[in-house]
């Protein structure tokens, strides 16, 4: 492929790598990245905490320099996205009408805000936080707000909520669930992080859920609860998960299955296609729950890398450890490793001293760990993953066992 033409389709942090990575591997073909937002490639994770608290302008967003595109011979088309695809002719038609050919087409077209069901939710003064143009109108809304209802407790909602309250505002997060961040944390720690927003004065409502959200000439003035209580509000953000931007694929025959599917080489059944980042349902080496799906930086860096790897001519299955970070208030929470299954929870270090760890296993085995403001902990887990090392339930919860030993002896 090497004076072939690859067209990435989505520019961010996994489109953009890929473009940067397959100049890295040695790739010589034309290299063509397409993404629907206007401007040049950004960072998503400072939007819900150092952008909103006005800690980073948007020039610090971006992930590169227009040059470095230039440069690398990319050629970069903001504000355009692909409306069809003909997989029989290898060719893209763009809703500009403009058509084009491909040898591969990388699919890193992110995630969409799930929508709130519910009356209202087209208020003015009803937001979500996925892109810069949102995360704008919400950064430009906080100073004018003096209530705000948080609808989710999952990384966006608890991260705003953060933001949002270090700001003065008085801050409500309601949950369905019956604790924050369920899906993804161990209850000690979802326990910590919730303690933590109520000792800066976020109240959290929890098994609660959204009826209906009030308003007066069309501007938000009320959240309704299921139980008919309504939350005086300027200001509701909505953070109840996304979905995988997968409608492009299937409209091509492409397999979806919340995501859209692809092998151990993040290739789709069509083999001049490729999936990766938060769109892409990938079988995960860390997990026995089947097809995968996983929205962070760090997931869709290395399918970037590994992709680009391929398309040079160096092909290898992904099999990257996967991590997660939050930062909020003074906690730098680090996940390594998919936990969401676990049945045994071990604590190591002390939550109150505000640098601990929790260890994950499931029937005995080691699943990963969460650390908070503990990186030696997550570096030293993410180690060990990735070596296989079958740390044990007993390892984990004696203060003695030295992990950075256990580290050491890889290999040897």
């Amino acid at each position: 492929m090497s004076d072939a033409t690859v067209i990435i389709a989505g520019a961010g942090q996994a489109g953009a790598q890929a473009a940067v990575s397959l100049r890295q591997e040695g790739f010589e073909g034309h290299i063509v990245l397409l993404g629907d937002e206007p401007g040049l490639p950004y960072q998503r994770p400072p939007l819900s905490k150092a952008y909103l608290m006005g800690k980073v302008e948007e020039p610090g967003l971006l992930l590169r320099a227009e040059k470095i595109y230039a440069d690398q011979r990319v050629q970069l088309m903001p504000g355009e996205r692909i409306e069809s695809i003909d997989r029989a002719a290898r060719t893209v038609r763009l809703a500009s009408g403009q058509v084009l050919g491909y040898a591969h087409l990388v699919l890193a077209l992110g995630a969409i805000n799930r929508p709130l069901p519910a009356a209202g939710a087209g208020l003015d003064g009803v937001g979500y936080l996925r892109t810069l143009a949102e995360a704008r109108d919400l950064r430009a809304r906080l100073p004018n707000t003096k209530r705000a209802v948080v609808i989710g407790a999952g990384f966006i909602g608890l991260e705003f909520a953060a933001a949002a309250r270090a700001q003065g505002i008085d801050v409500t997060v309601v949950e369905a669930a019956p604790r924050p961040m369920s899906r993804v944390l161990s209850e000690p720690m979802s326990r910590f992080l919730t303690a933590r927003h109520e000792a800066q004065g976020v109240r959290i409502l929890l098994n609660r859920t959204v009826s209906g959200l009030r308003g007066e000439q069309g501007r938000l003035s009320g959240v309704e609860l299921d139980d008919g209580s309504v939350l005086e509000a300027d200001l509701a953000v909505v953070g109840i998960g996304v979905l995988p931007n997968t409608a492009l694929a299937q409209a091509a025959g492409l397999a979806v299955d919340n995501g859209i599917v692809v092998d151990e080489n993040l290739l789709t059944a069509d083999p001049a296609i490729s999936a990766i980042g938060d769109c892409a349902a990938f079988p995960c080496a860390y997990s026995s729950q089947g097809l995968m799906r996983l929205e962070s930086v760090q997931n869709a860096v290395d399918q970037a890398r590994c992709v680009a790897a391929r398309l040079a001519g160096k092909p290898a299955a992904f099999n990257a450890v996967p991590w997660f970070w939050s930062e909020q208030y003074d906690v730098r929470l680090q996940m390594a490793g998919i936990t969401s299954r676990h049945d045994q929870a071990i604590v190591r270090g002390t939550p109150e001293e505000n640098a601990w760890s929790v260890f994950c296993f499931r029937d005995g085995a080691f699943l990963g760990a969460e650390s908070v403001n503990k990186t030696a902990d997550h570096m030293a887990v993410r180690k060990l993953l990735a070596a296989g090392v079958a740390l044990t339930p007993e390892q984990a919860a004696d203060p003695s066992y030295d992990l950075k030993l256990a580290v050491a002896a890889i290999g040897k």
